[in-house]
This record gives C-alpha cells, sequence and structure tokens, in this order.
C-alpha cells in the first residue's frame, strides 16, 4: 500500500497546476491532504468528479474560518470509520481520522507557531505545544486499545540540524525551536518512529553540503527550491508496532505545484 502525505497550500491552486494528472499517474492508494483552503462546495465541481473517475473516496474536513487550514484524505479503498476534528484544534480543519483494518491513519496539519518581525507569536506557540502535547496523549490512548498508528502530515517542525539547510541562522525561529523540538522528541522518546530517517539515517549525509540533503518545504523567496535551502517538515511517523510492516519512505522534491513537496510511505500488508 503506498500512501502520500502533500500539503498542497490550497486545492484549488494545485488543480491549476497539475495535481489531477499527478494523482492519475502516480494513483497511490492513500493520499493525504494539508492546507486545502476551501470547503468541498467551494472546489470546481469538474475537479472533484475527476478525483471520483480516478476511484477515490474523498474525507474532506475543513476550517470554520473560509480560505484557511483543512485536510482532506482521498482513498481507493473506503475507509471502514471516519471521524473528523478533535477539540484542541480550535475549529481549523487539522484533525482528519481513518480506519483502514490493518492500521488507522491520522491525517494531520500541525499549527505553525507564526513568526513575526520581534520572534515567534507567543499566543500561537503556546496553541502549538498544546496541540503536540494533546494529540500524543490521545495517540497514547489509542495504542492502548492495540492500534497501530500512522500519523501523516504537515508536522510544521524540524527535528534535528540535520532536517534544515540553514540551522544556525534559524535558531529563534518559529518551526525549530527548542521547545518545539522537544514537543517532537517526545513522540519519539513514547516509541513513535519517524520513517524517513529510519531508511535515511543521519550518517548517510555525513560530509555532503546541506544543499545536498532531503527537504520537504521551501520558501518561495530568494530561489530557495532551485538551490535546495530547505526544511523537513513533513513527516510519516509510525507506532513502533506498526514499523515492521513500512517498506520504504521517500521525499519527493522533484514534484511541484506548491511550497512542499509530496512524502510517501510504503506498507507491506
Amino acid at each position: 500500500m503506498r500512501i502520500v502525505s502533500w500539503n498542497i497550500n490550497g486545492i484549488r491552486a494545485v488543480i491549476k497546476k497539475g495535481f489531477l494528472a499527478w494523482l492519475e499517474r502516480e494513483a497511490p492508494d492513500l493520499v493525504c491532504l494539508q492546507e486545502v483552503k476551501a470547503a468541498e462546495d467551494q472546489v470546481p465541481k469538474p475537479a472533484m468528479e475527476a478525483i471520483a473517475d480516478l476511484g477515490y473516496s474523498l474525507y474532506w474536513h475543513p476550517a470554520e474560518r473560509k480560505g484557511y487550514s483543512g485536510v482532506a484524505t482521498l482513498c481507493k479503498t473506503s475507509a471502514l470509520f471516519v471521524s473528523k476534528g478533535v477539540p484542541f484544534e480550535r475549529g481549523e480543519g487539522r484533525v482528519l481520522v481513518t480506519e483502514h483494518g490493518d492500521f488507522t491513519l491520522y491525517n494531520i496539519y500541525f499549527p505553525n507557531g507564526r513568526q513575526r518581525e520581534d520572534g515567534p507569536d507567543p499566543e500561537r506557540l503556546a496553541f502549538k505545544l498544546d496541540f503536540y502535547a494533546s494529540l500524543l496523549e490521545l495517540l497514547e490512548e489509542e495504542r492502548a486499545e492495540g492500534k497501530k498508528l500512522l500519523i501523516s502530515g504537515d508536522w510544521n517542525t524540524a527535528h534535528t540540524e540535520i532536517d534544515l539547510a540553514r540551522p544556525k541562522e534559524n535558531v529563534g525561529t518559529t518551526g525549530f525551536l527548542p521547545e518545539e523540538r522537544e514537543a517532537l522528541q517526545a513522540y519519539f522518546d513514547r516509541g513513535f518512529v519517524d520513517t524517513f530517517r529510519h531508511f535515511h539515517p543521519a550518517q548517510r549525509y555525513q560530509g555532503l553540503d546541506p544543499c545536498e540533503r532531503d527537504y520537504t518545504w521551501w520558501s518561495y523567496r530568494a530561489g530557495a527550491r532551485e538551490r535546495n535551502i530547505g526544511w523537513r517538515i513533513d513527516y510519516h511517523i509510525v507506532s513502533d508496532e506498526l514499523l515492521p510492516l513500512v517498506v520504504a519512505s521517500e521525499s519527493k522534491p522533484e514534484v511541484m505545484g506548491s511550497d512542499h513537496c509530496p512524502i510517501e510511505i510504503e506498507l507491506d500488508l
């Protein structure tokens, strides 16, 4: 089973940039989209029909605020159960859960700490850290019930210095703050696994220029993507119970259409 996660930075925008052709060509079994920035009735009807014609069931969870946030999951085989939203997301359309028999999939768009001219926004940073902690407790409850978990999406945090091209310059920038990295590390301390790093350990990058490393997001400014000055902030993270079924985890920087690239995981079920 091939599962793709992609922050598309607007479903209507990415449709104009070849999303449907990509979907037809790649045909993943599951697609987790973040930052769709639209309700279903705001997406052109021909595009929605094209997605259905490709064999996908579509589950949608927009934010209450129009044109903001939102997640959607496309499934070749209909989900056994769907849950939309959690109390701690503040109506921002960030969490969509689908059950698939062998595992439970969380499609999540994690909050951004929001960088201001004078530093991170304290209120949004507090929201982000609370979101991380509340989600972890929820996931632990799911694991206690015997569920194997896959959490896919835009986590909005680079875990270590190897996960961004300019770590020293971004020590005080949201997305790489010590408290954000600690919030992500808490998942790994509880037995969750970063699947990309599992297959691509840090040692393989020793001696390489930072611009030769793997990233998933690039600023639109100053040709950052062309020079590969990016951040790895999108992850497929699994509970350790699911890890034996994971056979590959990759990023796809060659796929354009958003400031993020798709990331893909393959499960042997």
